[in-house]
């Protein structure tokens, strides 16, 4: 699939209010069409992007731990409330804490998601940039970008794989497959409501089709993600962090 096409795509997919934040990558592949894109003109839209790209990402980055510590005190509270009794007492309260804890990791997963794509269509767009003009931004320009905060997603990675386990722990693992699959309507359901699942499968797919490792691989890509289709719902979504990439 086409970039162009591919970030289309995923921006529909994306949350409505974060759909305004992502590479404006049609603006840039229209001015590098130009009889004579200009350098200056480039990079300045370039950095634009990229303030872009941090204030969102911070923003999100820090409400993501407020919400975190939210959660963990809410699910500690209700593990002091329920002591020995029949949790049944409390089974809206955990189904709502349930729903809250697959909303908030598909979030997280957007946000990897949300890095990757951006991280991805820079990349692309500069070296369709080096290609027309005959110039050498890329590996400059990609320097700067693996310092930015958008890209460093270690920490959102980190709580991703800390709600997995959580998750394991309120959908507890069962045996057989019609369980297994029962575990999965259960997740479905839970975040069905916010539309949250349905964006975080698509987000899954597209981070798997970006980082599949095929012969266009080079030192620009991202590392693989290997996931087959029954991970995308049935199992852990645990998402690798992007790494320094060699040159």
């Amino acid at each position: 699939m086409k970039f162009g096409k591919r970030i289309k795509e995923q921006i529909q997919e994306s949350l409505p209010e974060w759909r305004d934040k992502f590479l404006r990558y049609k603006e840039l592949k229209n001015l590098i069409s130009s009889p004579a894109p200009a350098e200056s003109i480039f990079l300045g839209l370039l950095n634009a992007e990229i303030e872009k790209f941090n204030a969102f990402f911070v923003e999100q980055e820090e409400d993501f731990i407020i919400h975190h510590k939210e959660l963990q005190y809410r699910i500690q509270r209700l593990v002091e409330k329920c002591g020995d009794n029949d949790d049944v007492m409390f089974r809206e309260e955990i189904s709502e804490i349930r729903k809250d804890i697959v909303n908030f990791h598909g979030e997280m997963v957007l946000l990897v998601n949300y890095s990757n794509i951006n991280y991805t269509g820079l990349a692309k767009i500069l070296k369709k940039y080096d290609k027309r003009t005959g110039g050498a931004l890329r590996s400059p320009f990609i320097q700067k970008v693996l310092r930015q905060p958008f890209f460093k997603t270690d920490l959102v990675s980190r709580l991703v794989r800390e709600w997995e386990t959580t998750m394991d722990a309120m959908f507890p693992a069962l045996t057989t497959e019609v369980e297994g699959y029962e575990r999965s309507a259960a997740v479905s359901s839970a975040a069905a409501g916010e539309g949250i699942f349905r964006n975080t499968v698509a987000a899954l797919m597209t981070m798997r089709e970006m980082r599949r490792g095929s012969s266009t691989y080079g030192v620009y890509s991202l590392p693989p993600l290997n996931l087959s289709d029954s991970d995308l719902v049935l199992r852990p979504r645990h998402i690798p962090s992007p790494i320094p990439i060699p040159y």
